[in-house]
């Protein structure tokens, strides 16, 4: 990976972007993009373009741009603050972290707070910690000083730096999916390098977490006859993991083929096809009913689009720390490229 490859993916990583407020990362990704695309541009909903231009098909490219995070709900009168998730947690990660706030004049730290053990009865000691039962203190003593840092809807994220760990394995927050929008951008540079015949649109989209607003939208303003979606999917090459429903799946085996829902059986074939012609690893997912990725919006776009979906295997998936291998998405971001170099006007999806 070339350092600026690799500053990029950090600085995306390193940036406070929940679902709804992408504005941030969003900001990195275009000026990153400018570096080689021959266009980039946003929309009102926060979703990031950046596109070379060519002939047909028309492809789009699309890693969700946005991360899970909390959003204030309530402040009480001593300045403690309530929230809401935002996207799916699991609130025993919760537990004690630092938090960033996007609070009125940016942003404000906090501490997650819960009784302490020791003021516990036995019977409390055996529950799940539920959101409910879960605070934020950012230091204020009243209503009135929270008030002049953050006001009520501000919305949060862990406290978590992207660390770079032994053997190209990158830990972070947000890697769910910042490491999609990386990808889509790391394969329209080597696209714009060694330019297709097919025109060629990169997008970070917003609000994938909550809403599929973003892959929604954007695959009706580009009206794409090709759509890859770049997500994460579950490791498998942990403790307690589920290889029999899962499949094998482990970090640094590749990127991840999915076969079933929302994805077109032919693009598939021509994926798996280009893989093994360029010496790419990869693995393949069974998905029969949904993705619960961008993919699941964009397929159905206008008359349909010819979607597939390319995951990056992920360890410890919505906490603090995700990880993945950094390998794992370059090599995405190689096959991507491969199989729109193949593409042609005369390139078809449709079964016979």
């Amino acid at each position: 990976m070339s350092d600026a490859a690799r500053d990029c993916l950090l600085r995306l990583l390193g940036t406070t972007s929940p679902s709804g407020d992408e504005i941030a990362a969003a900001r990195v990704w275009r000026h990153e993009a400018q570096g080689f695309a021959d266009r980039v541009w946003g929309d009102v909903l926060g979703s990031s373009y950046a596109a070379i231009d060519g002939g047909e098909p028309r492809v789009l490219l699309a890693g969700h741009i946005d991360e899970i995070g909390l959003m204030i709900s309530h402040i009480d009168d001593k300045g403690f603050c309530y929230f809401q998730p935002i996207g799916g947690w699991d609130s025993q990660v919760l537990v004690g972290q630092r938090i960033r706030i996007l609070g009125r004049n940016g942003v404000v730290r906090g501490v997650i707070g819960k009784k302490p053990i020791h003021l516990m009865t036995p019977e409390d000691r055996t529950k799940v910690s539920k959101i409910e039962d879960l605070w934020i203190d950012i230091g204020a003593t009243s209503l009135a000083e929270a008030n002049a840092l953050i006001r009520v809807g501000a919305s949060a994220v862990i406290d978590a730096d992207p660390l770079i760990l032994a053997n190209g394995r990158i830990i972070g927050r947000g890697v769910d999916n910042r490491i999609g929008a990386f990808v889509v951008l790391e394969a329209l540079r080597l696209l714009a390098a060694d330019r297709p015949h097919a025109s060629v649109a990169a997008v970070a989209t917003a609000q994938e977490e909550i809403t599929f607003a973003g892959a929604r939208t954007s695959a009706f303003a580009y009206d794409p006859h090709v759509a890859i979606a770049v997500d994460v999917t579950f490791a498998t090459d942990h403790p307690n993991a589920s290889r029999n429903s899962q499949g094998d799946i482990s970090i640094g085996g590749g990127p991840v083929l999915t076969r079933g829902s929302a994805n077109a059986p032919l693009l598939v074939e021509m994926l798996i096809e280009t893989a093994e012609q360029n010496n790419i690893p990869f693995c393949i997912q069974a998905n029969p009913s949904r993705t619960a990725t961008d993919a699941d919006a964009i397929h159905t776009a206008r008359g349909g689009v010819a979607t597939a979906v390319i995951s990056i295997p992920n360890r410890y998936m919505h906490s603090p720390n995700e990880m993945i291998d950094i390998n794992d998405a370059l090599n995405a971001a190689k096959l991507i490229a491969a199989l729109v170099r193949r593409l042609n006007a005369e390139t078809s999806f449709i079964p016979r």
